[in-house]
This record gives structure tokens, C-alpha cells and sequence, in this order.
């Protein structure tokens, strides 16, 4: 197991992390409600982004404000995740990379050739560990597919920031590529999914130069699913998220999904919940919006009466939004 240091000096434990905690951070940096923020239009700051002011567009960037039962959904999960690891046991792990957190999860099925779904996990780029996302393995297995669940660094311990994190999950997903025979996966069918912040990832693993960057043939990731995530930095920038982010023009136009469909060859789903914050949902309808301008495959799916974090659990059900939808683009029956 990989260890590093955090800004403190101190060693830390990349898997110590437990669900509860990291929730509890990734959520608890915005307690204003959107009433409180919109309650009275005459105090009103300058407008920011679109139509609202600083107030309202910290708050389109915190999921607290729109999810309000996140800790209640984080209990939940906890055990949830505890059961599926015992019926699973516990998963092989490899290195990716020779950095602390370079590492991934494989849980798979008892077979050989199988089909690989790669899970990048959300936590404002902040939080998290693969071992939390267990849960979200057990249908993809029971249906005859190996998951990888990623390890990568915190944006705040990373040494270059942000881009750090994309290429370790770019770096990840190439290694996967070249060693799918080795944990029984076949290499002709990696799919790529990540949630919140993991969707970014996501993102902008399924708009690498594949070619250009890693020597390898342009099409590695067969299909891709971004959930609940943001695909243009520029609002991000503007947003309170960019006190631990540091984006700027550059960064932004270099770490935007939205701005690199060119190299997207995969076929895509964008889902959110209809009861996500206003910049995911709109951030999720203008990234298919644009796929589907430059001609490519996409699919917009809205989870009726689901928010930021319910719609992420539903991938944990074969039946679910998300876990049947993507099954169905692996071409995989719910077992």
C-alpha cells in the first residue's frame, strides 16, 4: 500500500481515508441554501457567471446546498460498501504509475477475456479512495465484467495541481490497456466512467491524444459515461473551487473537456440528477450539446428526482439509471 505527505510534512495513508470523513469535507466548505442566497434580489452582488452573482455561483459549486441529505447517503453507502466487499473479497491491486497514489482496484469475475469497466471516483479532485467504490463493483462483476477502480493523488498534495490528476488517470487507463490480459480483461473493451469530479476525469481521459501522448491507437476506450460532472473550468474558475484549484486561462482551456471533443472517439452518456445543483445540470446539457454538434455518438440522460450523490449510487444497481445504462453500452445483461 502507497503512502505520501500532505502540505503539513506529515505521512499519510492514501487508503485511511473513510467515507464518512471524506463526505464530510468534500461537502461541508458551503452551508449557505439557495434561498438564503436568493432571498432578497436587492442584495444582489455583481453578476459573475450567466445571471448570478458570486453568492449564487458558489452555491451551483457546492452539492451541500443542493443535497441535503448527503450524510444520511454517505451512511447509507458505507455499509453498502462493507457487505460488497465481503461477498466480493478483496480486490487484486496494481501500480499504474510510480508515484504514492498511483495505484488501482480490479475486482472481476471468475473468467478470462472479459470486458473492463473503469471507475474514476469524485470528491472535488480532493477526497476519496478506490476502496470507498467497492459497491459499485458487485453488479459489474455478477454480469461478467472486471471493474478498475483508480487511485490518484489529491489536487491539493499534487505536486503540479490539477494536471497531475489527469495525467495520472490518463496514465492509469493506458496501463490498463497494456496489461488488460494480464488481469483477465480483454484490451478491445475498456469503458471509462466517472462521477462529479471523477466525470471531469473522465473526460478528459475520453479526450486524449492517444495517439500523440502514449504511442497508442486512438480508440482504446470503446465507450465512456460522465456523470454529474463539469466539462468547461471556466465557471469552476470563477467559483469559490478555485481557492484550492489555481486555474487560469491556460489551465482552463488545457483542462476542459468540452474544448477537446476532436480527439473524443468513444460513444458517450452524460447523466445527471434533476435535482443537482444548476451548473451540473447545465454543464452535463451543454457537453452533449456539443458532442452531438461535432457529430459524434451521445446520450443525454436526466435522473428524474435524483440528486448529485443519489444519482452516483444508482451505477451500484444493474437495474438502476446509470448501472443499467451502462451495462447496456457494454453490451452486458444484468445478472
Amino acid at each position: 500500500m502507497k503512502s505520501g505527505r500532505g502540505n503539513s510534512g506529515q505521512p499519510f495513508d492514501r487508503r485511511s481515508a473513510i467515507l464518512g470523513a471524506a463526505a464530510a469535507g468534500v461537502l461541508a466548505a458551503h452551508p449557505r441554501l439557495p434561498a438564503q442566497s436568493q432571498e432578497n434580489e436587492a442584495a444582489r452582488g455583481p453578476t459573475v457567471w450567466l445571471d448570478m452573482d458570486q453568492a449564487q455561483l458558489d452555491d451551483a459549486y457546492t452539492n451541500r446546498v443542493y443535497a441535503p441529505n448527503i450524510d444520511r447517503v454517505a451512511e447509507q453507502i458505507e455499509l453498502r460498501n462493507a457487505r460488497a466487499k465481503d461477498r466480493l473479497g478483496p480486490p487484486r491491486q496494481f501500480e499504474y504509475g510510480p508515484g504514492d497514489m498511483e495505484s488501482l482496484d480490479v475486482y472481476a469475475p471468475d473468467r478470462t477475456d472479459v470486458p473492463l469497466f473503469v471507475y474514476i471516483h469524485g470528491g472535488t479532485w480532493r477526497f476519496g479512495t478506490a476502496d470507498q467504490y467497492a459497491y459499485l463493483a458487485e453488479p459489474f462483476v455478477q454480469a461478467g465484467a472486471a471493474m478498475a477502480l483508480l487511485d490518484f493523488a489529491f489536487v491539493e498534495q499534487a505536486e503540479n495541481g490539477l494536471p497531475t490528476l489527469v495525467r495520472q488517470v490518463r496514465d492509469a487507463v493506458a496501463w490498463l490497456y497494456r496489461n488488460a490480459e494480464s488481469i483477465g480483461a480483454d484490451p478491445r473493451q475498456i469503458h471509462v466512467c466517472g462521477h462529479s469530479s471523477g466525470g471531469h476525469l473522465a473526460g478528459m481521459v475520453l479526450t486524449t491524444d492517444w495517439e500523440g501522448s502514449y504511442g497508442l491507437p486512438p480508440d482504446i476506450v470503446r465507450s465512456g459515461l460522465c456523470a454529474s460532472g463539469m466539462y468547461d473550468l471556466e465557471p469552476v474558475r470563477l467559483s469559490w473551487r478555485n481557492s484550492f484549484l489555481g486555474l487560469d486561462d491556460e489551465l482552463v482551456e488545457a483542462l476542459s473537456p468540452q474544448r477537446h471533443i476532436g480527439y473524443l472517439s468513444a460513444p458517450l452518456i452524460v447523466a445527471y440528477g434533476t435535482y443537482e445543483t444548476p451548473e451540473f445540470q447545465r454543464q452535463a446539457r451543454d457537453f452533449a450539446a456539443a458532442v452531438l454538434a461535432a457529430g459524434k455518438p451521445v446520450q443525454l440522460i436526466a435522473g428524474t428526482g435524483y440528486n448529485h450523490f443519489e444519482v452516483r449510487d444508482t451505477l451500484g444497481n444493474p437495474f438502476g439509471l446509470l448501472g443499467h445504462a451502462a451495462l447496456t453500452q457494454m453490451n452486458l445483461t444484468p445478472a
